[in-house]
This record gives structure tokens, sequence and C-alpha cells, in this order.
């Protein structure tokens, strides 16, 4: 990968190889299957109001560790204001967070994904530099939960680790961590 940089029109630019760009939409994809099957079946009661409005969202957190993540309790300590507050925000969240999965995924096909180009690279603007970063974010948050990544300890224990796939999954996260450091630093 080539860093992010500024150009002179304002836009953000970076170049991929493509198998780095593949990687990116892959996970970027993930994120968006993982919260599309969050929103399916209605774990809430339906509510009259709240349904016109649109406001019908699951009441209950996710089993799955990573949404837990991704979608935490408002409300740590008061199960039933957690649950209330999550029904009428946690769809909202979770689409924005599809968005910006979405937007990854689109500018890396602008940039050359879909074309199998050697190098994909793509040209955000401010609006596309904040998804990116929120994706990259939430990328990066999924895979430190399945890793067990809590503390600098845990990075470590990662790179020491004996198993290939661990290892690889460790890199790829550090790579992510690469990647949003030189998107933030020309934000």
């Amino acid at each position: 990968m080539k860093p992010f940089r500024r150009r002179r029109r304002g836009t953000v630019t970076a170049t991929f190889q493509l198998n780095e760009a593949q990687l990116l939409a892959n996970l970027a994809s993930q994120i968006i299957e993982l919260l599309e099957d969050r929103n399916g079946p209605r774990e809430s009661e339906p509510d009259p109001l709240a349904q016109l409005v649109g406001m019908t969202g699951p009441v209950s957190p996710p089993e799955d560790p990573v949404l837990a993540r991704l979608l935490p309790d408002a409300y740590r300590d008061d199960p039933q204001d957690a649950a209330e507050f999550r029904r009428f925000t946690e769809q909202t969240l979770s689409a924005g967070k599809v968005a910006n999965a979405r937007v990854v995924i689109d500018t890396l096909r602008e940039g050359g994904l879909d074309v199998g180009a050697a190098n994909v690279e793509v040209e955000l603007d401010a609006g596309q530099v904040m998804a990116w970063l929120r994706s990259l974010t939430d990328i990066r948050l999924a895979l430190a939960v399945r890793l067990g990544i809590e503390t600098e300890e845990d990075v470590e224990r990662i790179a020491e680790s004996g198993d290939d796939a661990t290892l690889a999954m460790g890199d790829v996260f550090d790579w992510l961590g690469f990647v949003q450091e030189t998107l933030v630093q020309v934000a």
C-alpha cells in the first residue's frame, strides 16, 4: 500500500495492491453481513407509535461478541433503560455502520477493484474519509474481539502465537492500523 496523501483539490488518495483491496472489501462485506443479519427479525414487542415513526429495533443485546462490541449497551447498570435505548437507536447505528462499510467497498470498486487491476487507487472526499475511518475502526474492533485483543499485552501475545492463522489475522489487524493511521494523518 502506498499511504494516504492529500491532493491539492482537497481529496485524499491511496494506492492498494489488488490483494490488499480485496482483503479490505471482504472485511467490510463481513461487517455488512453481520450487521444486516442482526437487523433481521424484530426482537422487540410491536409498539404502534414506534412502528409509525420507524423506531422498532431490537431490545436484547447481541449474543455475538463482535456485535456486542459494535452495538454496545448504553446503560450497563440498567438493563431496562439499555433495552429501551437500544430499541430506538440500534437500527440507525447499524445502518450507519453498514453505509460506511459500503463506502469502503464502493470506493475500492471505483478505484479498479472489479477490473482486477494490479493496483487499486482510491480517491476520497471529506465525507468518504470519515466513512473509511469509521469502517476501519469497526473492522479492527471486530478483529480485536475475535483475536481476544483488549490490551497491548494481548497484541504481543498474538505476535508470539505459534498458530499461523492467528499470526496472519494479527498481521491483518496491524496492517489495518497502519492504513487507518495514514488516513488520520492526512484527514
